[in-house]
């Protein structure tokens, strides 16, 4: 047998060529021989074909020559892959290029030699697949790059072949990919992993949460210019269903915290280009729009920068655009609110308070920091910011964030979306036209309140960016076309934030006077005001100092006084003034209301410009003429200033006010500048005056100041019934009335613009001079009081309001302060140094008065007494009702109004006077009383001076609750304990201590609380001045409420003394002193304060109580006093019953976040939860023992059906708080902390069971009056309220049996079934007796067996549905019912039922759990 020759050896040069040959041609066919070489088939030549492997590694290109050799190899054996021989030659090769490949050169042509690879592993045989994964995975720690990782790419291939062919290769993978995920990955591994996980479907979800945890730990680690592919590869993971939610929650927490802190301009072009595939992404699968909204829904603490970038660009796929916008709003809303709640909530923690208010400050600067990186690839998301600007205007309404701006530094909703805006508009040409149109398009269909904010953002951009607004002057001048369509104060605050412009624009100028002229002839009042505010606002912008423009949010007092402004020139050319002179004068024949505001205009212009007071003068000349006629006798004519129309009395001209604008002119005039005042008048008119015509001007300012006088004089001089009398109307006597009314209102105005004019001579007048000026102040004062009986009747048919006093109580809460126009009819005739001045002479008089009533009071004589009194007591009243008008007048005027500082100036320097003349007529007070006995005419005094007392109370009041809200409380209680006479009131040592505190503000409230409001508390509850004590009182609280703990509960303490010891029957002194001494005890104390009251209540108004000459420990509850404190604690407890609601919502977003988060729970952040929790426990256990005792007491009818409502309310909560214990499916159920199950059994045993019994009682009360008025009404209310208070503890109590069942802990063994399930009106002769609260008549049914209770109580809510609720009488701890009872119970006739269908039923979102 001849040998067998062996196949001619192959090099490797041979076996590439060969390949060559053997591959496709052009035409894709292989060549006629496509055999396999029978070199190849050899297994001896494995040896040497792996030596060519070898050698060629080591050669000087080794990438492209092994990748050549090792192509060419495969290639040839993928002719015949399935011959044995064959198969074991690919496993070897595979296993040595494994081996070599950490030697080779990691580029394109081993990347294709791997891929190549991939194709014919289907052919290796499984073992020797192990090996070579094996192998790639203890290489893991030499992999760098992502190219040292490219033998990865056979992981998932490998991966499924095993798992498809063996019994256990799963087990294989997991243990392999357990090896991969334990091993320390670089940045390379991690990005290649990142790209091959797709591809295992294998992959469970336990491993693929330890995978993301591995990536997001590792990923701050990779190149910033790997990062978006990074995140393109995990959101595509993501879109497969590979753990959506920890995909998108590690992406925003990584590039909002761990990248976020990074501020270079490549950090910000790679979150763009993230944002852009969050964006493609989600577009492709909404699913992943969907798991963002949630997460930032869920969580706040989520909420960065890049969270906000993220649902802005998601805002731009159309089905979501609407959903992330809004959810953004209600994140950045609910910051506020929160914070709002925290800030006041007395039993929320300090670093509870500090942690709110820290996430309010994280989400305003995400904001901004979105917006102001939107150009760093942002660009696509600019449409869905100017939306979310403007949402932001328009929610300015929903949370008032302006005490909470000014004294924290946050922006507020209303600048946090200005900023936005302006931003945008300063970056974004693209955004500028959306920006404008949008600005028009939403102050033409918003609500007057809510265009305020957007006219606002206009006026900021016309002031930050005047060039490229003027850009868009066409759109604006649309804008102006609506003018006359508008709400009268938008129309002239729109003018006003355009002013700033017309310096660049002569056209929008132009224009802007065109449009106000057309105004001015339509028939609508308010647009004739609003187009005569415009024409002011114009001459003002005009005669205004270019570098301060009208519409500055500065405040006033950093602007120049009046004499500095005359220094600064001003453009006066072809005025302003001059052109519209004419269109003023036309105001003249105009409503009362259009005159008043030129007539405030022209104090303003003068303000800016004292040296054009000649040209107003000329201009107000005529038309004064027309009114005051100067004759021998002068002649003021008030009634030409009155017509009646149609039986209505008009005001047709406001002469005070008038008069008013000339004094403040001629005030405010600078003297020895008629040189000046000539140089400047002649250019602006076109001519050179004359001397005659200066001699005209001088004589018109002359005219002025004569009438003045002469005014003065005659009014001093006249006889008022005569000038009343002049309205005198024969064909009504009503119209005469009416007439007379008005005439008087006019003349009050006059006189008060003339006392204000005697009180600015006052201040630089000498003594002689002095004495005389103060005489003639009081007389005019006496005058004034002479006409107030005609002025404080009713005006119903008057329709001028511009004295104060007739506008006061109904001025508006919601005020702008911006916008001046919108407060001109509060505006005083009385400047505050003039009410100084008065506040002065009536200090003095009643020192002097009260010194004469002694000395009167010794000597038994009247006579010199009662004319002095007389004119004291009126200037006191004066005097503190002009100031309190101020007061509360100058809130409501803004900061940049011209008048503001000259009218109102430092309203605090009334302060020290005000509490000068409030203690002096205290002690006035007390004399007076001690008089009251001896002299029956000293009755009329004290109330005087009690009325008097309560005024200036009120004034101090008024003035601290301004300086709280504008920051300005130190300054202001400095100057009142700056006082001398407090120096000898007080609590000596308490002052002593309270002055060595080193904190300024702490120690001036705590003084002024010690030296004057409990001094004065204390003596006035002796008087039982009710009305001065609850002013007194709320002055308390409101300082109290600014002190630390220990400072206000040392004041609540010396409450609870009042309380104790003071033994009055006015039941409003008792309601102020006990919500004093509730509100100023910190929690817990003030429910224990609650408490002890309560118990101290039901000695007089419990259901066995029957001594009412029982004694409480409160000598403030007695029986006259007892409705009023049961009152004022139900309103207490429904305060924090509201407080529970906030915590309960808190507690479930806490729950949900502490099941889904994965990156966020921080060290900590479980521990202050658990910390919260058990406070709110501890609240509402003292909520059970305040509730525990009105459920014991006979409440009226309107008491016990706001306890009933208040009370379902509480049980709702608690309903909510057990349902928050009971884990959701797939979580370990935690057993119920110890605090909640005392809550628990404290609520059945003190509330829930007592609660029944107390229905009963109040069925029985209303059966036994049934005659009595409204009964069916209440019956009606009850009907609603009794059935939902049920519900309401059936669904707590259903929650309760799920959570023991859940925790095999009875938490229901102190339950007592319902019995109130079904109602009856039952017959008041044959009244049944229910058994008592403890007493079960069959104990094998009780509900305290244990666990037994648990189950048994849902199985048998049919049969308490059967029972009837019956009253108990005497105690709510009944005495046990005797067995006859029971049978006579089956003798009670069977009326008709109101029965309830409602059954309690699992809430559909249990059902999704």
């Amino acid at each position: 047998m001849a040998a067998t020759e062996s196949p001619p050896p192959l090099n490797d040069v041979d076996i590439v060529c060969l390949a060559q040959q053997k591959r496709p041609t052009n035409n894709h066919h292989y060549q006629p021989n496509v055999s396999l070489p029978p070199f190849l088939r050899s297994p001896h030549s494995h040896e040497s074909l792996l030596a060519y492997l070898h050698s060629r590694a080591t050669s000087p290109s080794p990438s492209s020559a092994v990748s050549e050799y090792v192509i060419s190899l495969l290639s040839l054996i993928s002719l015949s892959p399935e011959t044995p021989s064959v198969s074991s030659l690919l496993s070897s090769i595979l296993s040595s290029y494994a081996q070599i490949f950490p030697s080779l050169p990691h580029d394109s042509n081993s990347l294709k030699t791997i891929s190549f690879f991939n194709t014919l592993l289907i052919h290796v045989p499984f073992d020797d697949l192990k090996s070579v994964i094996d192998s790639v995975v203890l290489t893991l720690s030499e992999v760098v790059s992502v190219d040292d990782a490219q033998l990865f790419d056979l992981f998932p291939q490998c991966f499924e072949l095993i798992r498809n062919a063996e019994e256990k290769g799963g087990d294989y993978v997991n243990s392999v990919l357990d090896k991969i995920l334990d091993s320390k990955w670089s940045k390379g591994s991690l990005l290649k992993m990142v790209s091959i996980v797709k591809d295992f479907s294998f992959l469970d979800k336990s491993r693929g949460k330890e995978f993301l945890e591995k990536v997001f730990v590792g990923i701050k680690n990779v190149d910033l210019m790997d990062l978006p592919s990074l995140v393109y590869q995990l959101l595509v993971l993501a879109s497969k269903g590979f753990n959506k939610r920890e995909v998108i929650e590690g992406i925003v927490w990584f590039f909002g915290s761990q990248l976020g802190s990074k501020m270079t301009s490549t950090v910000r072009q790679v979150e763009g280009t993230v944002l852009l595939h969050v964006n493609f992404a989600v577009k492709q699968d909404p699913s992943l729009g969907k798991e963002v909204m949630g997460l930032v829904k869920t969580d706040l603490r989520v909420f960065n920068h890049f969270t906000v970038a993220v649902l802005l660009s998601v805002s731009r796929v159309r089905r979501f655009s609407e959903s992330s916008i809004t959810i953004l709003k209600t994140a950045l809303l609910t910051a506020y609110r929160d914070y709002k709640f925290t800030k006041d909530c007395k039993w929320i923690p300090d670093d509870m308070k500090e942690e709110y208010l820290k996430s309010v400050k994280v989400v305003e600067k995400s904001v901004l920091r979105a917006v102001n990186e939107s150009n760093y690839g942002g660009e696509h998301m600019v449409p869905s910011m100017v939306q979310f600007g403007f949402i932001l205007l328009e929610s300015v309404g929903d949370v008032n964030c302006t005490e909470l701006c000014n004294s924290n530094g946050l922006l507020g909703i209303e600048e946090l979306g200005i900023q936005m805006l302006k931003t945008l508009f300063e970056v974004h040409d693209m955004a500028r036209n959306e920006i404008i149109e949008q600005i028009k398009f939403r102050i033409l269909s918003l609500k007057p309140e809510q265009s305020r904010p957007i006219i606002r953002l206009l006026g900021h951009l016309i002031q930050c960016y005047p060039y490229p607004m003027v850009e868009h002057v066409p759109r604006l001048k649309e804008l102006l076309d609506y003018f006359t369509f508008m709400d009268g104060k938008v129309a002239s605050y729109l003018v006003s934030a355009l002013l700033p412009l017309i310096r660049f624009s002569r056209d929008l100028q132009d224009y802007t006077i065109l449009v106000v002229r057309k105004a001015m002839f339509r028939r609508e009042d308010t647009v004739r005001v609003a187009a005569t505010n415009s024409i002011i606002d114009l001459i003002l912008a005009e005669k205004q100092p270019k570098r301060d423009g009208l519409f500055s949010f500065q405040d006033s007092s950093s602007q120049a006084s009046c004499s500095q402004q005359a220094d600064i020139p001003c453009s006066m050319g072809e005025g302003l003034f001059q052109e519209l002179s004419a269109l003023l004068q036309r105001c003249f024949h105009q409503q009362a209301k259009v005159k008043e505001v030129v007539y405030q205009g022209l104090v303003k212009l003068i303000l800016v410009n004292p040296s054009i007071g000649g040209l107003v003068f000329d201009f107000l000349l005529p038309h004064f003429l027309q009114f005051f006629k100067e004759d021998e006798d002068v002649q003021l004519g008030v009634s030409c200033c009155i017509k009646s129309e149609s039986g209505k009395v008009l005001i047709q001209e406001p002469l005070d006010c008038l008069l008013s604008c000339v004094s403040w002119i001629l005030l405010l005039q600078p003297h020895g500048r008629t040189d000046q005042l000539s140089d400047s008048i002649g250019p602006c008119f076109g001519f050179s005056l004359s001397q005659e015509n200066e001699d005209g001007r001088n004589l018109s300012s002359e005219v002025f100041s004569s009438a003045l006088l002469k005014i003065r004089k005659f009014l001093r001089n006249a006889n008022l019934e005569e000038i009343l009398g002049q309205t005198h109307d024969a064909s009504s006597t009503v119209v005469h009335e009416e007439k007379r009314k008005c005439c008087a209102l006019i003349l009050s105005g006059i006189e008060e613009v003339l006392m204000n004019t005697i009180a600015m001579d006052l201040e630089k007048a000498t003594d002689q001079k002095k004495v005389e000026l103060e005489k003639e102040l009081i007389e005019f004062v006496g005058l004034h009081d002479s006409l107030s009986k005609d002025t404080c009747t009713s005006r119903s048919n008057v329709t001028k309001k511009v004295n104060l006093r007739a506008t006061l109580t109904q001025t508006p809460d919601n005020i702008d302060s911006g916008n001046t126009k919108l407060i001109q009819e509060h505006i005083p005739f009385l400047a505050t140094s003039s009410i100084y001045q008065l506040l002065q002479i009536a200090l003095k008089l009643y020192s002097s008065e009260s010194s004469n009533s002694e000395a009167t009071s010794q000597s038994h004589s009247q006579s010199s007494l009662g004319k002095a009194s007389k004119s004291c007591f009126k200037i006191v009243s004066f005097a503190l009702n002009a100031s309190l008008h101020n007061i509360k007048s100058s809130a409501l005027v803004g900061n940049e109004d011209p008048l503001k500082k000259l009218i109102y100036g430092d309203i605090n320097m009334l302060g020290s006077q005000l509490l000068s003349l409030t203690l002096s007529l205290k002690s006035g007070s007390n004399v007076a009383t001690s008089q009251k006995k001896k002299e029956s005419k000293a009755k009329k005094d004290v109330e005087e001076r009690k009325e008097h007392l309560h005024l200036a109370l009120l004034c101090l009041k008024e003035m601290i609750t301004i300086s709280l809200c504008s920051s300005r409380l130190t300054g202001l209680l400095e100057n009142l304990l700056s006082v001398p006479q407090l120096e000898n009131a007080g609590l000596h040592d308490e002052c002593v201590l309270a002055s060595e505190i080193d904190d300024r503000d702490i120690r001036n409230k705590e003084l002024f609380i010690l030296k004057f409001l409990k001094p004065m508390l204390s003596e006035l509850m002796k008087v039982s001045a009710f009305r001065n004590i609850e002013v007194l009182c709320g002055i308390m609280l409101m300082i109290g409420h600014k002190l630390p703990c220990k400072w206000r509960n040392s004041h609540a303490a010396w409450a609870i003394h009042i309380c104790k010891t003071s033994n009055t029957t006015d039941s409003n002194i008792a309601k102020s002193m006990v919500r004093l001494a509730i509100s100023l005890s910190s929690p817990p104390t003030d429910l224990h304060v609650a408490q002890d009251m309560l118990k101290e209540l039901l000695k007089f108004i419990g259901s066995n109580s029957s001594d009412s000459s029982q004694v409480s420990e409160y000598l403030l509850i007695n029986q006259s006093t007892t409705t009023a404190v049961a009152s004022c604690l139900l309103q207490i407890t429904d305060a924090v019953i509201v407080d529970m609601d906030w915590a309960t919502k808190k507690l479930k977003a806490a729950s949900q976040v502490a099941q889904k988060s994965t990156h966020l729970n921080q060290n900590g952040e479980h521990n202050s939860g658990l910390v919260f929790e058990e406070n709110l426990y501890s609240r509402v256990k003292a909520v059970v023992e305040v509730l525990s005792s009105f459920v014991l007491m006979s409440l009226k009818d309107s008491q016990a059906e706001h306890f009933l409502r208040l009370t379902a309310r509480f049980y709702k909560h608690l309903a909510q708080m057990s349902k928050l214990r009971i884990a959701p499916k797939g979580h370990k159920q935690p057993l119920p902390s110890l605090q909640f199950q005392k809550l628990v059994e404290l609520t059945c045993k003190r509330l829930t069971n007592p609660l029944y019994n107390f229905v009963a009682e109040m069925q029985q009360a209303q059966q036994e009056n049934t005659n009595s008025k409204g009964i069916i009404n209440k019956i009606k209310r009850e009907n609603k309220c009794i059935p939902d208070l049920i519900f309401q503890i059936e669904d707590y109590e259903k929650h309760l049996i799920r959570l023991s069942k859940a925790t095999k802990v009875n938490l229901l063994k102190h339950a007592k079934r319902s019995t109130s399930r079904d109602f009856k009106i039952l017959d008041p002769i044959t009244v049944p007796r229910e058994d008592p609260p403890n007493h079960d008549p069959n104990p094998n049914n009780s509900a305290a067996d244990g666990n037994e209770s648990c189950s048994d109580s849902e199985d048998d809510e049919g049969n308490g549905s059967e029972k009837v609720l019956s009253p108990q009488s005497g105690s709510p701890l009944a005495e046990e019912e005797s067995e006859s009872d029971a049978e006579d119970r089956a003798s009670v006739p069977t009326v008709k039922r109101v029965k309830r269908s409602r059954i309690v039923h699992d809430s559909e979102d249990e059902g999704q759990e």
